[in-house]
């Protein structure tokens, strides 16, 4: 078999390339277009305010993950407020991940441990375990 015969047996189970319809897409920014930026305090008010009236657990998902988008760490204040919404709709794993979330967008370990430290006597009374005391890092 040639090679032009191979490459036409080939192309009959290739499925063809779709182009889309739309050459160039416009991108919304900040700044001039009437958008304002929200201060940290703002951020930290609404979000605890979005958790504390949480009423099951698809609302709290999405809720962190909005919340955990943006490039910045949430308060404690924040984070007390989902880990206690997290027990109100009593899902044990999202109170651990919320911890796991704060770890990875803190810089280092020792704001980690602050935030560990602060949010001390809300692990306790809702009786979370972190992953490290889980695993046995701690």
């Amino acid at each position: 078999m040639s090679f032009r015969a191979i490459l036409r047996t080939r192309s009959a189970f290739v499925a063809p390339t779709v182009r889309p319809a739309f050459t160039s897409v416009r991108f919304a920014s900040g700044g001039a277009h009437g958008h304002e930026t929200e201060s940290y305090e703002s951020f930290n008010s609404r979000y605890q305010t979005f958790f504390t009236s949480v009423g099951d657990l698809f609302e709290l998902q999405r809720g962190l993950n909005n919340c955990f988008a943006y490039d910045l760490v949430p308060s404690t204040q924040v984070i007390d407020a989902a880990l206690r919404a997290s027990r109100k709709v009593n899902d044990y794993a999202t109170a651990v991940r919320i911890l796991e979330g704060v770890k990875e967008k803190v810089e280092n370990k020792g704001q980690y441990q602050a935030y560990l430290d602060e949010l001390k006597p809300t692990i306790e009374e809702l009786g979370i375990t972190t992953s490290e005391q889980l695993y046995n890092k701690a």
